[in-house]
């Protein structure tokens, strides 16, 4: 009897917690999409420039030197927040922009050197479905990024 009641509960216990907590992208994509709008509604001056792939853009200063590309490294000084206005890290760094998260290497090409943009992150282009440090899940970005150098 206690073979046959395992042998009853335990897909279900299975199925039942495979069922919890699907993740919908298409929703998730939806929801940020309300969320950016409603953030960059705020700021009348924002002017914010959708790239089509969910990230907006507004360039503060063009800059004077060369776009980086996908297979550049890029020396950059930024700030990192949620939409609450929470900052979550800033600093800066020279990496790959192939080995950054899919919103800067779709946004910095946009930017010449010794420019400065701003990048509206869906979660989708940031660090998606997973925490990251202080990042919850499913967070949209707000980033101000100085391009400073590139090779």
């Amino acid at each position: 009897m206690k073979k046959f009641l395992l042998f009853v509960f335990a897909p279900l216990v299975i199925l039942a917690s495979c069922s919890k907590d699907k993740f919908d992208a298409s929703k998730q994509a939806a929801t940020d999409d309300a969320a950016i709008k409603a953030y960059i509604g705020t700021d009348t001056a924002y002017h914010a420039t959708a790239d089509g792939s969910g990230v907006y853009y507004k360039i503060v200063t063009q800059g004077t030197g060369a776009k980086p590309t996908l297979s550049s490294t890029v020396k950059v000084t930024y700030n990192g927040k949620l939409l609450n206005g929470t900052s979550f890290e800033s600093g800066t760094i020279t990496q790959p922009l192939s080995g950054l998260i899919p919103g800067w290497k779709s946004g910095l090409p946009y930017l010449k050197t010794g420019g400065r943009i701003i990048l509206v992150i869906p979660s989708r282009a940031g660090y998606g479905n997973n925490a990251a440090g202080s990042i919850p899940k499913n967070s949209v970005l707000v980033f101000t990024i100085d391009l400073l150098s590139l090779s």
